[in-house]
C-alpha cells in the first residue's frame, strides 16, 4: 500500500478522475441504458493510465476492454471495429502482455523496458499494414459495414498501434491517439442516428487526451532509461 500511494502522479490522478467523471456524466445524460458501454469506457480509461506508466496491468485491462468494445460495435453493425478488437487488438494485447512481462526495466514488473525501432520493424510494419488494410477492406465491404472508409482506416491505425505496443515503442500511444480520432468520427456518425452513442464519443475524446499524455510520458521514460543505461 505504501508503495502504491506514490505510484501515480497528481497529473495522472487528475487525468483519470476528470476522464471518469466526463464518461459518467455523458452516459447518464445521453445513454442511461447500455451499462456495458459505461463499464467498458471506465475500464478503457483506466488501462490507458497504466499503459502510460509502462505497466503490464494496462494490457490486461485492454484485453477486457477489447472484448466489451467488440460487443458494443456489433450493436451498430460496425463489424470492422468488432473484428479488429476481437480478432486483432485483443490477441495482440495478449502478445504485448507476454512481451512486456518478459522485458521489465531493471527487474521492475511495474515498468517495461522501452525499445527502439529498427529498419526491419519499419519494413514489416509497412508490409503487414498494407496487407491487413487491403484484406479488411474487402471483408468489411462484403459484410456491408457501416461507414466503410473510416472503418477501414480504423483497422489500419489499430494495427499500427498494436504492432508498436508489442514492440514496446514509445510511439504506440501516438498511434492509438490517431486511432482515437478515427473512432471519434465513427461514433459521431453513429450518434447522428442514435444520440445514445454520444457517450461513446465522449469516451474516445477522453481516450485521445490520455493517449497524448501516454506518448509524452513514454518519451520521458525512454530518455530516462537510456540516460540511466549510459551511466551504467
Amino acid at each position: 500500500m505504501k508503495k502504491g500511494r506514490g505510484y501515480f502522479t497528481i497529473t495522472e490522478i487528475l487525468l483519470w478522475s476528470i476522464s471518469s467523471v466526463c464518461i459518467l456524466l455523458s452516459f447518464f445524460i445521453f445513454d442511461r441504458e447500455n451499462y456495458l458501454t459505461l463499464i467498458a469506457s471506465l475500464i478503457g480509461i483506466t488501462s490507458l493510465i497504466f499503459n502510460a506508466k509502462g505497466n503490464p496491468i494496462g494490457q490486461v485491462l485492454i484485453i477486457i476492454f477489447s472484448v466489451m468494445y467488440g460487443i458494443i460495435s456489433y450493436t451498430f453493425a460496425y463489424y470492422g471495429e468488432m473484428v479488429t478488437y476481437l480478432g486483432m487488438t485483443a490477441p495482440m494485447a495478449v502478445a504485448a502482455l507476454i512481451c512486456w512481462l518478459k522485458n521489465p526495466y531493471h527487474g521492475k514488473a511495474s515498468e517495461v523496458k522501452v525499445s527502439r525501432l529498427v529498419r526491419a520493424d519499419a519494413f514489416w510494419l509497412t508490409i503487414l499494414t498494407v496487407a491487413v488494410t487491403t484484406a479488411f477492406y474487402f471483408i468489411l465491404a462484403a459484410w456491408n459495414t457501416s461507414n466503410l472508409l473510416p472503418s477501414t482506416i480504423s483497422v489500419t491505425t489499430s494495427f499500427i498501434a498494436a504492432y508498436l505496443t508489442f514492440r514496446r515503442s514509445a510511439l504506440f500511444p501516438l498511434a492509438y491517439a490517431l486511432n482515437d480520432l478515427v473512432l471519434i468520427v465513427l461514433w459521431v456518425l453513429a450518434a447522428v442516428e442514435d444520440i445514445g452513442y454520444l457517450s461513446v464519443v465522449v469516451c474516445f475524446i477522453m481516450f485521445f487526451i490520455s493517449d497524448i499524455y501516454g506518448f509524452i510520458n513514454w518519451t520521458k521514460m525512454k530518455k530516462r532509461q537510456e540516460s540511466e543505461q549510459n551511466r551504467d
